[in-house]
Order: structure tokens, then sequence, then C-alpha cells
């Protein structure tokens, strides 16, 4: 009706969503999301940038990140590019300390960054091991640690940690890799428990196979390429990610994106130790 006054954009922490689980959960939101250069990292943006109020988008490579910004802008939209290192604690401290300086608002953390290797522990390359203890385990928690202040003034603040179906069972030849996802999925698990009370919610997302430059990264030069995942068994990345979006909004503990990929792995970590072992020892030749 003429005259009557505008009406107010729903507000991220009194939205509908969520109950309903839908995007309205992250309308206004302020993210920060590690690993925003490609793959989940990126899509992430793409997928909360029409619904956020801000983005801090943090990679080490800081002209992807550009790239990134001038293809999300648009008018009510603030996003922040920060290079940093996630292997170095250094940088770590510092991007937490630019977020608390300079008083960025922050309601979602979505902690994407990782590194994968593939093959024997024995004949890895120990820097790259090193790495991804770094980025997977210390900066994960650091960043949690650190930030969690942040998120508990907001009394609906959100965790996202991108985990892997790879945290539900030992896999040979991606050992390392595997352990620091169990880590991953553990912490989440026991974070969210001690939050219940605080409001802030905490969810892993663990996605199967899905096509990223992951899986480029992860391969080591003059070795066989892995056993590629049966077509059927992959995930498209705007899906995987917003399964876990979806069940962030819906304040679900942990979400397998897939229905084969769920059905396989749930049936998969229920088999009794002795029969995995037997499987693994196939694996590993």
């Amino acid at each position: 009706m003429p005259g009557d006054p505008p009406k107010e954009k729903p507000d991220f922490r009194t939205s509908r969503g969520y109950e309903t689980g839908v995007m309205s959960f992250f309308r206004g939101c302020n993210a920060l999301i590690t690993g925003a250069s490609s793959g989940f990292g990126a899509e992430f943006a793409r997928q909360l940038a029409p619904e956020a109020a801000s983005l801090i988008l943090v990679a080490r490579r800081m002209d992807r990140l550009e790239a990134l910004k001038r293809e999300l802008a648009r008018p009510g939209l603030t996003i922040h590019c920060m290079k940093a290192d996630l292997s170095s604690t250094r940088d770590i401290e510092s991007l937490c300390l630019q977020v608390e300086v300079e008083e960025m608002p922050l309601d979602l953390l979505i902690n994407n960054a990782g590194l994968g290797d593939h093959g024997r522990f024995d004949t890895s390359d120990w820097k790259k091991v090193e790495a991804m203890l770094s980025v997977n385990i210390t900066a994960l928690t650091l960043l949690t640690y650190r930030l969690l202040p942040l998120l508990r003034k907001n009394p609906k603040g959100s965790i996202l940690n991108v985990s892997s179906v790879a945290s539900l069972l030992p896999m040979p030849k991606m050992a390392v890799y595997a352990a620091t996802k169990a880590y991953v999925t553990s912490f989440s698990e026991a974070l969210r428990a001690e939050l219940r009370t605080s409001g802030v919610r905490v969810c892993a997302l663990c996605p199967g196979p899905v096509s990223t430059e992951f899986g480029t990264v992860a391969e080591r030069a003059g070795e066989e390429d892995p056993v590629p995942a049966p077509e059927l068994m992959k995930v498209p990345l705007q899906t995987a990610v917003k399964a876990g979006l979806d069940a962030l909004a819906a304040n679900r503990p942990r979400v397998i994106p897939g229905l084969l990929v769920r059905l396989v792995m749930n049936l998969t970590a229920a088999m009794p130790m002795p029969i995995l072992r037997l499987a693994m020892k196939g694996q590993a030749k």
C-alpha cells in the first residue's frame, strides 16, 4: 500500500530458516570461509553471496580471491579478501587479529581449507604430511578457538567444518589424511555437545567423491593414479555444498551428501573391524 513503511529484510538470527533449513537461515549472515579460492570454498561463497551481509574470503591465492570478489559483488554485500597460509600459525594469528581489530562481524565460520595426499605413508614427503597436519588439524582448531568468542556473541552463531567420508574409516594409502579428517569429525561432535546450551551450532560436512582440484593436488608425481570412484558415487560440487548449508540450517550434527554415498558409508562403517581389516589388506596391496 502507498505510504506503508518498507518491509525490513529478515534477520539472520531470527529467520524461520533455522527451523525450515532453507537458505533464509543465512539471510544477513557474516561468514568467514577458509580455502575460498577454489572448490568447496568458492562454492560456499557463491551460494551464500545472495543472502549474506558480508563474506571474509581466506586463501593463499589472492588473485583468485579478487576474481571471486568481482564475480560475487552486489549492492549490500561486503567482501573482504584476506591472504593467509593456513599451514603457518603466524598467518592464522594475524588473520584472527585483523578480524578482531577491525571488528568484523562474524556469525558463521566455515573451516573448509584442507590438504590431501595419496600413497603409502613410508614413501610420503614429510613436508607435505606436515603441511596436511597443520592445515587440516591445527589451523581448523586454532581458528575455531580464536573466533569462537565472536560467534558466541551471536546467540545463533554457527560453525561448519568440512570433513570427509574418509573420517569414518582407516584408509590405506590415505592414512594421514583419513586420520586428520577423523579428528575433524570427532572434534565437531564433541564441540557441538559442549556448545549445545550456548546457541552456537556445529556441523560436520563429510563429502565423498566430488570433482575439485583437491584430487589433483593430493596425487604424487610418478605414482599410479588412484582408482577413480564410480560415477554413481560422485556428487556434484554444488549439491555437496548445499547439503552442508542445509544441514547447518537444520541444526544437524553431520551430513554425508548423496544418498548412495551415505548408504554405502553407513553400511561399511557398521561392519565388524575384522572384516574391514581384510578389506583394507586388499586395498593396501
